[in-house]
């Protein structure tokens, strides 16, 4: 990579120009996706900034409320989430919104309303401020197609495969967003100096095979068989090929990208302990797989592909296993096996 010609670049693909490119795909379009990607982008753009200043700002401490997922609340969490609620309700393009943070589905106002349902995590990762991990924001987005006054919660619990587009901003070493909008996955970061998402890693692709896999195996002792059969293999190789390496940050957003640029595995098994697994299916599961397609790779359930999941509850969760297309086809081979 030439640094030097770099800096000296005066064409630069902005996000904005992006968008507005995918945009003339679709000659019917009215620039609505746009505007309304255009208002997540600022969204991450403002958690950016909060982040980066959250220790001297006194950001980090417990807001004191407990979530509906029962985690404990961080000051960055409740600030996210109004930010990104507020930033989509204005868009004038969203219907229903789908937080993390809040145990209802947000309405908006039919003076307000638009054709998009907007799900999202507004900080995943929070537990790791406090020590400077890479955290991030995710979002998926579903279109409505029907009478904007009478929509219901049915309108967001659609399979993932539905998905118009999906993303997430990581915010670590710099400010990362990744996004496809079902062409291809495209990844952009934050130029400070100008405030803009510049181009950085066009069409993404997932290598076939990776050498890395990610896990929290802390609790191994509560896996089933074929996740235990599946990392035992990843460490103990029977083929003679040099065993995969363990990389685990515990926050799905930079593990996920991790595995997005180099390739291999991230599980998220069900266990003995939590038996649906751990992650959210609409906004955690949906857009990380719907990534991992459109970049080349796989995620699977432990039953089935994971776009084709249709969620019941909005929060629901299930076990997830994403990445490289061929270490993916390994553990969907073991699962298989076990049901013979």
């Amino acid at each position: 990579m030439d640094h030097v010609a770099d800096a000296h670049r005066t064409d630069l693909m902005t996000v904005t120009r992006y968008v507005l490119n995918e945009q003339s795909r679709h000659p019917e379009a009215r620039g609505d996706f746009t505007i309304l990607l255009s208002h997540i982008v600022l969204g991450c753009k403002f958690v950016c900034t909060a982040v980066n200043k959250a220790g001297l700002a006194k950001l980090i401490g417990l807001a004191g409320e407990t979530n509906v997922q029962g985690e404990e609340q961080k000051k960055l969490d409740v600030l996210s989430n109004e930010v990104f609620v507020k930033a989509l309700v204005s868009s004038g393009r969203t219907c229903i919104l789908v937080s993390e943070e809040d145990e209802e589905a947000t309405f908006v106002d039919p003076r307000l309303r638009g054709k998009y349902c907007v799900v999202f995590d507004p900080l995943d990762g929070s537990s790791n401020i406090d020590c400077g991990v890479s955290i991030g924001t995710i979002f998926g987005v579903y279109m409505v197609d029907k009478d904007l006054d009478n929509i219901s919660l049915d309108d967001v619990l659609q399979p993932g495969k539905n998905m118009l587009a999906a993303g997430y901003c990581m915010y670590g070493s710099s400010c990362t967003l990744v996004i496809s909008t079902g062409y291809g996955v495209n990844g952009f970061t934050l130029d400070p100096s100008l405030g803009e998402f510049i181009l950085t890693h066009p069409d993404i692709k997932i290598p076939k095979k990776g050498k890395i896999y990610s896990v929290n195996e802390g609790n191994a002792k509560n896996w089933d068989g074929p996740t235990a059969k599946f990392v035992e293999k990843c460490k103990f190789p029977t083929d003679g090929s040099s065993p995969k390496s363990l990389r685990y940050i515990g926050s799905m957003v930079a593990d996920v990208h991790r595995t997005l640029l180099y390739g291999g595995i991230f599980l998220y098994p069900a266990d003995k302990k939590s038996p649906n697994g751990k992650l959210r299916v609409l906004y955690e599961v949906f857009p990380m797989s719907f990534l991992m397609e459109q970049a080349g790779g796989q995620a699977f359930t432990g039953k089935e592909r994971a776009l084709d999941l249709v969620p019941t509850k909005i929060h629901q969760r299930s076990p997830i296993f994403l990445g490289s297309y061929d270490d993916v086809e390994e553990i969907k081979a073991l699962y298989a096996a076990e049901q013979k």
